[in-house]
């Protein structure tokens, strides 16, 4: 354990974030003074790569306006160093992407050759098995913890697709973004959250499984966002009863109850009524297996499903395409140079007939479409895949006509944005600085 956690330790960096948001204070007879200020935060992040990819939690830098990564140099080193000198070195970190969704972001510094970690395939870990959990507890810089896996794919909420590695390694605020490692030094996963009463450690830990932190970093690093994938389908789980009403060979599983039209699903020959039995040669135990197990897929990849179908075996390769619900899947048409509001802090793209297609039933003809969002944006509540149609009741059809809107506005002056979010139409007032 005790090579183990040097060799891990020097690819273990600390993050460290600035930002600034509203603050209150208690006035004269009890009342509340609303202020501005400066914030800190800090949290943990996993070096999986020499020349400075790092990958951390969401939630450890969003909103940040300044982020730092300490690195600890101590590995550089032949001769030890007192156990109290801290060998390390700042560095200003880039936000390469962020996925809300999974909670993964990755960072980049400007470093080279760097200690780093590989990804492990959380798909064979198991329960009971080893773990050591890396992190900054509390801003204690370098802390480490032992326990095992307590679950191997634990749901928070029923309708999550998201699914957890559960552990007992003790995690405390601080260990967020720091990797979850295995007997061998490969990350199995990225600590992200706990459940407590008490505010620290009980023993019930939750690290995004490597799988899909792993899948994750490569699109951010790829496209600097990251595509949802489907095949156009949606499957149940088998039940006894579903089973026997049905007259199916077997009483677990997975069965498709729909098949999308013009779906790949559908283009491959998958029918209604069949069970899958393994996806990728991966036997699949339920829906949301199947589910979890396409959502981290790269768009374009095939899968190969084997079926049951009337009690013989068929097998199809179908390929993923983009799920169309996804708010980030207008981030590939963008054209920074032309796309670009920095009063909105947006990226905007103008309706065309084909992106209307990927849009739900449009209320007006014109509008603009939020590709991309900073955090300025998101602290006025825009999100990717809202359509503008007015600001100040002027009507928007360019990314041109709106910059000139905003230009014609003061600090301060009251600005309101007429938007449609999914299928419902809403007033959104802004601040612009």
């Amino acid at each position: 354990m005790e090579r183990l956690a040097a060799r891990v330790r020097p690819a273990v960096v600390q993050v460290f974030t600035t930002s600034y948001a509203p603050l209150t204070e208690e006035g004269e007879g009890g009342t509340t003074t609303s202020l501005f200020g400066k914030q800190r935060g800090s949290g943990s992040g996993a070096i999986v790569t020499a020349d400075g990819y790092i990958v951390t939690n969401n939630h450890v830098v969003e909103n940040g306006r300044r982020i730092q990564v300490r690195v600890s140099t101590a590995h550089r080193y032949a001769e030890p160093h007192s156990i109290l000198h801290q060998d390390v070195k700042t560095y200003i970190a880039q936000v390469v992407g962020v996925d809300r969704e999974s909670d993964i972001a990755v960072l980049k510094i400007d470093a080279a050759s760097l200690p780093h970690l590989s990804f492990a395939d959380s798909d064979l870990l198991r329960q009971g098995q080893f773990v050591m959990a890396f992190g900054n507890p509390l801003g204690l810089e370098g802390s480490v913890s032992i326990g095992v896996i307590s679950s191997v794919g634990r749901q928070i909420k029923a309708e999550d697709v998201m699914v957890y590695v559960q552990t007992d390694a003790p995690i405390n605020p601080g260990n967020s973004g720091g990797p979850l490692i295995d007997s061998e030094g490969h990350v199995v996963g990225i600590n992200t959250f706990i459940l407590t009463q008490s505010g620290g450690s009980e023993g019930i830990g939750f690290a995004v499984p490597s799988n899909i932190a792993n899948s994750i970093y490569k699109q951010i690093r790829k496209d600097g966002h990251v595509h949802r994938g489907q095949i156009g389908i949606f499957a149940q789980t088998i039940t006894p009863d579903l089973a026997t009403a049905l007259k199916l060979p077997r009483d677990s599983g997975v069965i498709v109850a729909d098949v999308l039209p013009d779906g790949p699903a559908a283009s491959a020959g998958v029918q209604v009524g069949d069970i899958v039995a393994a996806l990728n040669g991966k036997p699949m135990e339920n829906s949301r297996q199947l589910e979890v197990d396409i959502y981290r897929q790269l768009l374009r990849e095939k899968l190969t499903l084997d079926l049951i179908r009337d009690g013989k075996p068929v097998k199809v390769t179908v390929p993923v395409i983009e799920r169309n619900d996804d708010p980030m899947r207008f981030s590939d048409l963008v054209d920074p140079s032309k796309s670009l509001v920095p009063k909105l802090g947006i990226l905007a793209i103008e309706i065309t007939a084909e992106i209307s297609k990927a849009l739900p039933q449009l209320r007006y003809e014109h509008g603009l479409v939020v590709a991309a969002r900073s955090s300025e944006a998101a602290a006025n509540g825009l999100k990717p895949g809202d359509v503008l149609y007015s600001l100040n009741q002027t009507a928007l059809v360019s990314v041109k006509g709106l910059q000139s809107v905003l230009d014609t506005l003061k600090p301060g002056d009251p600005v309101v944005l007429q938007i449609q979010r999914n299928d419902r139409m809403m007033y959104l007032p802004i601040d612009i600085e």
